[in-house]
């Protein structure tokens, strides 16, 4: 997967980076840590500048999430509950937490879009609950791009400093991917041997 985030940065671009965390946030597994490392080392050897990363970077985030929003939208919370009875083991939720978390939505929706950009994985599916309560458009692209900027600005930032200090640095890149990729995929089948479908009336 390095390899391949390597060869769309070096061959296309601020379009590869486009293409990149837009992908990651179809598609949580691509770590947008890696991405935003590689393009923060590439502005330190000059082929990048940073602010225009962080802009592209940003606007593939956004849309990323939009389809992830569009869906929820077109599925609607009431169609959502024979889905969840039938694959909650998978998802690691039963519907009594659907409706904690829509309740808990449609109170701090935007502060919800705006933190949970600083979270693997949440940053992503947030926007499906946010479709689902049909979230002001305008206020869910605006938080998406606020909470994004500044957490892309940061990865940015580290890998642009990393890559000032240490020459090779991205030879490193790889490995780090594969322990924040497997950690997660670890995090996620402890969730489903240890997930409980709660009893109803509890």
């Amino acid at each position: 997967m390095t390899s391949f985030i390597l060869d769309l940065i070096q061959g296309w671009g601020y379009v590869g980076i486009f293409i990149l965390m837009f992908l990651e946030n179809v598609f949580p597994p691509i770590p947008s840590e890696v991405i935003m490392g590689l393009g923060g080392i590439a502005v330190s050897q000059g082929r990048f500048d940073f602010w225009t990363l962080v802009a592209v970077a940003v606007a593939g985030t956004t849309a990323g999430n939009w389809v992830w929003y569009g869906i929820g939208r077109w599925i609607g919370y009431e169609r959502l509950k024979p889905f969840i009875d039938r694959h909650g083991r998978w998802l690691t939720l039963d519907w009594d937490e659907v409706e904690r978390l829509h309740a808990f939505f449609l109170k701090y929706g935007p502060a919800i879009i705006f933190f949970a950009r600083f979270m693997p994985v949440a940053r992503t599916m947030v926007s499906l609950p946010a479709g689902m309560v049909k979230m002001n458009q305008a206020k869910f692209l605006l938080w998406t791009a606020a909470g994004s900027t500044i957490w892309i600005s940061a990865l940015a930032g580290a890998g642009n400093w990393f890559g000032k200090q240490f020459a090779n640095l991205d030879a490193f890149i790889g490995p780090l991917a594969l322990i924040a990729i497997g950690s997660l995929v670890l995090i996620y089948i402890w969730r489903i041997i240890n997930w409980k479908p709660k009893a109803r009336g509890d």
